[in-house]
């Protein structure tokens, strides 16, 4: 996918006035609520037009205020997952799915119900009225019925924000899962840095109703440091096997141990940098279940600490130290360290 837009609009009190080029399957969009996040959402989908610009979407023009072109939004082939699910609450859950899917042509139709009901596990609620779902089951079929739309770029407005933690993480596996399956890249939009470095590749970061800058998913979340005082590692993990008290998953091309909460093991993880211990030489006697050589990659500012990347065999963690641990250590690029990580250390994030 490859967004371009240059364009204007003026609402009330409030003017956007965004230029930028993204690309990939996988773009965020970032800022503060009232940065006009949604707005340009509105403009990309056709559902308000600017006072002026264009908007070109991998080749084909959908608004030129020079030539006098607009795109109706039903011919954009552009999905929206909104806040709320917006389901017809008249319809059942099997006729929401299918609105989308009977108005696309057919030539474009390359997803199929049952496929899109297999991936998102919606098929006991296909006889059920909507207003008898949960808040999870709503956003599922409302991921479901955008699918079926069968578009060529996915719109999502904050989908995550009506839900509470839990659940949330739960749809964000559904979103991610659907759109790989269904090859359908998608811009998604949030406040929460924690959605975006999970959802997203490259971020177009939105202020005042400017882009500021395009950055990695990773660059935003280290450019957040000095705000929020740390840094914390997101680290997906698979093919738990559980060893006594803690749970070995598999990490890259080693394991690491996670401490056994009693509830079904997760596969992502929150980990925060303050709790990744740097040794100079390997510990001879250590509490600490988690200890592996590593190199480092950086080091870098983080206001009264210092961040340090290191390379984990196939995979990478971020540390923090104080500057005078880091000169004590001899911390630059290149070095070889060894990082001790407690099997409490880590947050499941479900």
């Amino acid at each position: 996918m490859e967004l371009r837009v240059e364009a204007s609009k003026h609402l009330g009190t409030f003017d956007l006035n965004v230029d930028f080029t993204i690309t990939g399957s996988r773009a965020g969009v970032f800022g503060p609520s009232g940065s006009g996040k949604s707005t340009l959402l509105s403009l990309i989908a056709g559902l308000i037009v600017p006072d002026r610009g264009f908007i070109n979407l991998d080749g084909k023009i959908l608004f030129d205020s020079s030539h006098s072109v607009h795109v109706m939004p039903e011919n954009r082939r552009i999905g929206m997952i909104s806040q709320q699910s917006q389901l017809f609450p008249h319809l059942s859950v099997h006729k929401n799915l299918l609105y989308g899917y009977k108005r696309c042509n057919s030539i474009y139709r390359q997803v199929t119900p049952d496929a899109v009901i297999e991936v998102l596990q919606i098929a006991p609620l296909l006889t059920r009225g909507v207003n008898n779902l949960s808040g999870g089951e709503k956003q599922r079929v409302a991921i479901g019925r955008a699918i079926l739309s069968n578009p060529r770029l996915l719109l999502m407005d904050e989908p995550l924000s009506a839900l509470d933690d839990d659940l949330k993480f739960q749809i964000i596996s559904y979103l991610k899962d659907t759109c790989e399956v269904f090859n359908i890249p998608y811009i998604f939009i949030s406040h929460a840095l924690l959605e975006m470095r999970v959802m997203t590749d490259r971020v177009l970061k939105l202020a005042n109703g400017c882009a500021r800058e395009l950055v990695t998913a990773e660059e935003l979340a280290r450019g957040s440091m000095k705000d929020s005082g740390s840094y914390i590692n997101l680290l997906q993990l698979s093919e738990p096997q559980c060893a006594g008290d803690v749970h070995a998953y598999r990490w890259g091309d080693g394991q690491l141990f996670v401490a056994d909460t009693g509830v079904p093991p997760a596969v992502l993880f929150e980990l925060s940098s303050r709790d990744v211990i740097l040794f100079k030489r390997h510990p001879e006697v250590i509490s600490a279940r988690n200890v592996f050589k590593a190199t480092v990659v950086t080091a870098f500012d983080m206001g009264v600490r210092v961040g340090v990347e290191l390379q984990c065999g196939t995979e990478k963690l971020v540390a923090e130290v104080t500057k005078k641990a880091a000169d004590q250590m001899e911390i630059h690029e290149g070095t070889e360290i060894y990082a001790a990580i407690k099997a409490l250390s880590f947050k499941p994030l479900h």
